[in-house]
This record gives structure tokens, C-alpha cells and sequence, in this order.
């Protein structure tokens, strides 16, 4: 009993703390390679990984719209992969050979329709990103445009939660912004491999909250 005291205990601290600080809300690669069905049939997703994804992808778009009501900036980042440059770590990860090129079924490839935002839409005033690997601080702005609007911490939502979301709410919590993970505005392609990632989330980097307490404390 005395465990689950001290448990409650850190979390209201956590949240208390956060309390009066500047937020901003990270929205990570909600577009159609990741998030719209037809894009998605080659994953061979179960039927409830097929329902999360389209509700993480709902959650997420309230809450950019409840970011923009309470003056949260939004920041957007995608993935905007250049053919002319392969990511070699990746393509060897995935075929064993570095020097493969891309293929045609390659996800986000700039300029094509795969890239676009789906469910949801970046205003023209808010933060965008295009990052070529996991992290959405990894060789982008987005650090230096964080630091610009004086954030002291951050939220991170969108597509998925073992993979880019994890990379960014990562870098976030280790470049020092403490991290809020609303767990119904996330998911993967496997439930199970959700529910994992989210373990390990909220064990090393983040608090997870829900979406709408969330909005709460913004």
C-alpha cells in the first residue's frame, strides 16, 4: 500500500508542477503513409490495431484544436523521406543491403501524396518540421524553435507509439522538457506492441495522461 502512496504521491507533484508552465503540443507523422487505411492494407493490421490507429489519429486532431483554444503552440512534425538520399541504416535494417534503393511502396517520400497530413492540418503561424529519420529533433529545428517560444514542457501525440512518437518524446525528456504522453491519442500496428511501448515510456521518459486530462491542464 505504502508503493502505490508514494506512486500517487510523485504523479501529483509531477502534473502540480507543471502547473503555470509554458506547453506545447508535438504532433509526430499523422500522415496518409501512416495513418489512412488505404495506405495501411500491406501492414496487415488486426481489425482492433485498424480501430486505435483511426482513433489515435481522432484523439490527436482535438487535441490540436484544444491546443489552439487555450494559445498552446502546436508543433508538426513529419517525415519527408528523399529518394535522393537514402537512409542507409534503415534500408540495410530492412533488406540486409545498405546500398538498396528505395522502393516503391517507400512511406512519406516528398512531394507525394503519402506525405500529406491526414485527419488534420498545420496552420500557416504554427511550427513544422521535416525530419528524415525517427526523432523529431534529430537534424531539424525543432530544439531551437522550442527554446524560441520559451516552452517549459511538452506533449507528444500521433503515429506510433514504438517508433517515432518514442524517438521524440525521448530526445525531448533527455534535451530536458518534461513529457506528457496522452496515451489514447498514440497507437502502433500491433495492440500489443502498443500496450509494450507505453510501458517502457512511462518507466523512462514520460508521464502518460489521457487526452482529456490533458486539456485540463492546459
Amino acid at each position: 500500500m505504502r508503493v502505490d502512496e508514494e506512486t500517487v504521491t510523485l504523479r501529483e507533484r509531477q502534473m502540480s508542477s507543471l502547473r503555470g508552465a509554458r506547453a506545447a503540443l508535438i504532433v509526430v507523422d499523422v500522415q496518409r503513409s501512416f495513418a489512412d487505411p488505404a495506405y495501411l492494407v500491406d501492414y496487415g493490421l488486426q481489425p482492433s490495431a485498424s480501430v486505435a490507429v483511426a482513433s489515435a489519429v481522432k484523439n490527436t486532431s482535438a487535441l490540436v484544436e484544444a491546443a489552439r483554444a487555450a494559445n498552446v503552440p502546436v508543433a508538426w512534425v513529419g517525415l519527408g523521406t528523399d529518394p535522393a538520399t537514402p537512409w542507409r541504416a534503415s534500408v540495410w535494417f530492412r533488406t540486409g543491403d545498405h546500398n538498396t534503393p528505395y522502393g516503391p511502396d517507400e512511406p512519406c517520400v516528398l512531394d507525394t501524396p503519402g506525405a500529406e497530413w491526414y485527419g488534420l492540418t498545420p496552420a500557416a503561424d504554427e511550427i513544422q518540421v521535416t525530419k528524415r529519420g525517427y526523432s523529431g529533433f534529430l537534424g531539424t529545428g525543432l530544439e531551437a524553435a522550442l527554446r524560441r517560444d520559451d516552452i517549459d514542457w511538452v506533449a507528444v501525440a500521433g503515429l506510433t507509439s514504438d517508433c517515432c512518437v518514442a524517438a521524440t518524446a525521448t530526445d525531448a525528456f533527455q534535451l530536458g522538457w518534461p513529457v506528457l504522453l496522452p496515451t489514447d491519442a498514440t497507437a502502433a500496428y500491433d495492440v500489443a506492441v502498443n500496450e509494450a511501448a507505453l510501458t517502457q515510456l512511462a518507466l523512462n521518459v514520460a508521464v502518460t495522461t489521457t487526452v482529456e486530462e490533458l486539456v485540463d491542464r492546459w
